[in-house]
């Protein structure tokens, strides 16, 4: 045997040669299970770690991609009111509506004041102005942005 204790308990005959055996087997055991316990250890923990900001990054990603969908569906409305709106009348009628509990009026002519009234027009908000455009529109604008139309009569 390669152990000066071991051969020392051999020749005393305090311990066997199979009793000798069974515990060099029983080490060379332990020292694998230890070796192979700490690279497996740092490797879990590596995964672990990995997996974490793996996590975080397709968080970031998703909601980076929904600020981007958010930009474009307000660049969408903006374009929709610019290209559509109808021109106000300065000189005609006040329309009175309601905005967040605040009264707030726009100068349309009679003609438009009646199409507001049956469903065919509706007010929009663009930045802080208000612009009317036709209910076609309109309807595009609130499947993008609810909050953008302000006064619409849509027939039930």
């Amino acid at each position: 045997m390669g152990n000066p204790l071991q051969d020392q308990l051999l020749k005393a005959g305090l311990a066997t040669k199979k009793q000798a055996k069974k515990a060099e087997h029983e080490k060379r055991i332990s020292r694998k299970q230890h070796n192979g316990d700490i690279p497996a250890l740092a490797s879990n923990k590596a995964r672990e770690e990995q997996a974490a900001k793996d996590l975080r990054n397709r968080e970031l990603n998703l909601q980076r991609a929904e600020e981007a969908r958010l930009r474009e569906q307000k660049a969408q409305v903006k374009q929709l009111i610019e290209t559509n709106r109808l021109a106000q009348d300065g000189r005609g009628e006040p329309y009175h509506f309601v905005e967040q509990n605040k009264i707030k009026r726009i100068f349309v002519s009679e003609e438009m004041t009646d199409q507001l009234s049956r469903g065919q027009l509706a007010i929009v908000k663009l930045g802080n102005s208000y612009e009317v455009v036709p209910a076609k529109v309109a309807r595009q604008i609130a499947s993008r942005d609810q909050e953008a139309v302000v006064v619409f009569h849509e027939k039930s």
